[in-house]
């Protein structure tokens, strides 16, 4: 084998091992991404959950206790 032919076999093992590498990498990146998105996804889920359910529970508290109609009565009246 001359050199230039084991020269070319380095150069093209070189090239495999790098193109290999960043390979890898962009695999590792891809999952992270998708991972951080998946987790900002369910947050923004559950915070519309926990929005939608203090409004249901605010709903639920005036529907079980109406206001009551102070307009005319004096303070010393409302503690007897």
């Amino acid at each position: 084998m001359g050199d230039f032919e084991r020269n070319k076999d380095q150069v093209q093992a070189g090239v495999q091992a790098g193109a290999s590498l960043v390979g890898r990498i962009a695999v590792i990146i891809t999952d992270a991404v998708g991972s951080i998105a998946k987790e900002i996804g369910d947050f923004v889920t559950d915070s519309i959950e926990m929005r939608e359910a203090a409004r249901a529970s605010r709903l639920d508290e005036a529907k079980r206790s109406p206001e009551i109609d102070l307009d005319g009565i004096e303070p010393d009246e409302l503690y007897g």
